[in-house]
């Protein structure tokens, strides 16, 4: 009698039969030493780890590329919309939009006094290559530029409102997770602020100052979501600053710990860290047990390799209701997305 075999049957007979065979083959040989073979297995096996990082850039790459790509386009819609704003005020007041910039924005613009150079000096002299006399021209004109983009973005957010802008173009966003992580100020924002930054990296430190103003100006528009991305590569104390003060999360005094090591960046050694956390009453115990068993390294990993997912490949980086605004950036830039994004919501 013959036997029918049903043709699922028949193929998953066939793909086990593969399977098997496929398992029991050995790796192919790429080299032999001393009359040692060494397979393709063993070389892709000790290869993991770069090969791993490559896939991390090949991920941060299309995610840089495709939000590159939207940005171009959102800067060009400025562009036009900016010019037939000035365009029409300047009518209005029959002058040209030369003198309409030179009004509203150059003759606004004094030069900053020597203790305000100083003070930028001394608050950044940890990313400036120079001293103060090498270096007070240059910062002049920097803060003089900042001042002028500050003047000139508020005189387009006023003419967007007195002329009725509205953008039917949605910003480039991305999708990042909040819920788990560090956060203050209301859930029900209307704008959140997602930052991924390491306690170590100098501009990170740069911009905590930065933030704290943004927070004081908008209160209860805004929530900040802290996100770990420490460069352990470069940065050889951000991994345990990193698991301190989820660590001190653990205690309800993330905010408290994640202050003191941005104002003494310098000092991030775990006998450091367990310092800080006295002088901000956690308890040592509980502390020091959780930063030494290093309990919240793979929540750490986990926000690394979503970072880069995102795009994220230095710090500090924000998300601002999901825009991307990377570095150590003013004042005025990330207030102007959160102004937009206040316009946008009617808020």
């Amino acid at each position: 009698m013959k036997v029918k075999f049903h043709p699922w049957c028949l193929a998953a007979s066939v793909f086990l039969f593969a399977s098997v065979a496929c398992a029991q083959t050995p790796s192919k040989a790429v080299a032999v030493v001393n009359g040692e073979s060494i397979s393709e297995a063993d070389v892709q096996k000790a290869a993991a780890p770069e090969l791993e990082k490559l896939d991390q850039k090949q991920k941060q790459f299309m995610a840089t590329l495709e939000r590159d790509k939207k940005s171009a386009v959102e800067d060009a819609l400025e562009d036009i919309v900016n010019q037939k704003l000035l365009e029409a005020e300047a009518k209005k007041r029959s002058i040209s939009v030369d003198d309409l910039v030179r009004q509203e924005v150059q003759d606004k613009v004094m030069p900053p006094s020597e203790e305000t150079v100083r003070k930028f000096y001394d608050d950044n002299k940890a990313v400036i290559n120079g001293s103060f006399i090498e270096t007070a021209l240059e910062i002049r004109n920097y803060l003089m530029q900042q001042d002028r983009q500050s003047a000139f973005s508020a005189l387009m957010f006023k003419l967007k409102k007195d002329y009725g802008y509205k953008s039917m173009v949605e910003p480039a966003r991305a999708k990042v997770e909040v819920a788990g992580h560090p956060a203050k100020g209301p859930a029900t924002a209307p704008v959140t602020i997602v930052e991924f930054s390491d306690f170590e990296c100098p501009y990170c430190g740069g911009l905590f100052p930065t933030l704290k103003r943004i927070e004081d100006t908008y209160k209860d528009k805004i929530q900040i979501v802290y996100r770990q991305f420490p460069l352990n590569n470069i940065h050889p104390r951000a991994q345990k600053a990193a698991e301190a003060s989820l660590c001190a999360n653990e205690q309800n005094k993330f905010w408290q710990l994640h202050d003191a090591m941005f104002i003494d960046q310098k000092n991030l050694t775990v006998d450091d860290l367990k310092a800080k956390a006295a002088t901000i009453s956690l308890n040592a115990a509980t502390f020091a047990t959780c930063l030494d068993s290093g309990k919240h390294a793979a929540e750490i990993q986990s926000s690394l390799e979503e970072g880069s997912r995102l795009g994220v490949d230095g710090t500090p980086a924000l998300f601002i209701n999901g825009r991307y605004l990377g570095g150590n950036q003013p004042y005025d830039a990330i207030a102007k997305i959160i102004e937009d994004e206040l316009l946008r919501s009617g808020k």
